[in-house]
């Protein structure tokens, strides 16, 4: 099957994206910290984007790219004439699922240290996607932890959109230094809301021990808290007195069996390396995905749970359980 590509609508009409350009650049970033909104379309394998309203487009998200970005800079900086950029390459799309408990925490999992791509980072599970995307999400979220969601049980919508490159083994290239890019990609994260509560859904975990070596489930102070050093470049603001010096986890072994694990909470606010060593951190576009899961809480709880500098507020309707395959 094909790849996911993403699409861009420049000049009237769909077109794919390119390798070599920034999709937030293309679509008007300005200098500075965003996210910058975008007109989405949501198709089988395919995402449509355009910075103004377009015929079939059915939301209007938050596209975000790391502040270190190496696209943001990349025609700025001097490099060596022999390391180029594909030409004949588009952009992929991956999806991630924030899955939600009925009592308000979100699932993260830490890719297994033998994964050639992203080793020893906390995402939510997902990855690329080539059919429908919700169902390419709960697909990977099976697959990663085992939990399948019955139908008629959960609902979702779509938080927001993150640009990434990667070189090779790793999700993050903060430095030109490191490489040129060798994959680029749009990860589309939805948050997908369970009827269960967490302790009903840890009881069915069986988490696959070749993808994921450990898990953990985020309360909203912990996660305000991640998320609050999304740009990975400065010290995070004053931290609540009241944060937990560690949270509970689960670690998997090789033969997948678990046992209890304490998770230090430096580990998770743990911003990005100064070299390119695996180290054990929440990834950059998780951060951004936990803040925008907060966004929503808050507005669907009437509270304000603040992850950072205040955000616009985006064109995002919840899809009620029939809209839920369960796939």
């Amino acid at each position: 099957m094909a790849a996911a590509r993403v699409l861009l609508v420049l000049s009237g009409r769909p077109e794919s994206a390119s390798f070599a350009r920034s999709v937030c650049g293309l679509l008007g970033a300005r200098p500075g910290l965003g996210p910058w909104p975008v007109h989405c379309s949501l198709k089988p394998g395919r995402l449509v984007l355009s910075s103004r309203p377009f015929p079939g487009a059915s939301a209007r998200l938050p596209l975000q790219r790391p502040p270190f970005c190496p696209f943001a800079v990349l025609h700025q900086q001097p490099r060596d004439p022999a390391a180029k950029l594909p030409t004949d390459r588009g952009v992929d799309l991956g999806v991630a699922i924030i899955l939600q408990s009925s009592d308000q925490t979100v699932l993260l999992t830490r890719r297994a240290r033998t994964l050639s791509v992203s080793p020893n980072l906390w995402v939510p599970p997902g990855e690329y996607s080539e059919d429908k995307l919700l169902d390419g999400g709960l697909r990977e979220l099976w697959e990663e932890s085992g939990l399948h969601l019955p139908q008629g049980q959960f609902s979702w919508v779509p938080l927001g959109l993150w640009e990434v490159r990667q070189g090779a083994g790793r999700i993050c290239l903060p430095r030109l230094s490191w490489g040129l890019p060798k994959y680029h990609h749009i990860v589309l994260y939805l948050l997908v809301i369970s009827q269960e509560s967490q302790q009903q859904l840890q009881a069915r975990i069986q988490p696959n021990p070749s993808e994921v070596s450990a898990l953990t489930w985020l309360t909203p102070d912990v996660a305000a808290a991640v998320a609050a050093t999304e740009d990975g470049t400065k010290t995070p603001r004053l931290l609540p007195e009241d944060l937990p010096p560690s949270v509970l986890a689960v670690e998997v072994e090789e033969d997948g069996s678990t046992r209890p694990l304490v998770l230090p909470m430096s580990t998770l606010l743990r911003m990005i390396p100064t070299t390119a060593e695996d180290e054990e951190r929440v990834s950059t576009g998780t951060k951004f995905a936990l803040g925008l899961w907060l966004q929503h809480l808050g507005r669907r709880n009437g509270a304000h749970l603040d992850p950072g500098p205040a955000k616009e507020e985006w064109n995002m309707d919840l899809l009620p359980p029939s809209r839920g395959s369960g796939k």
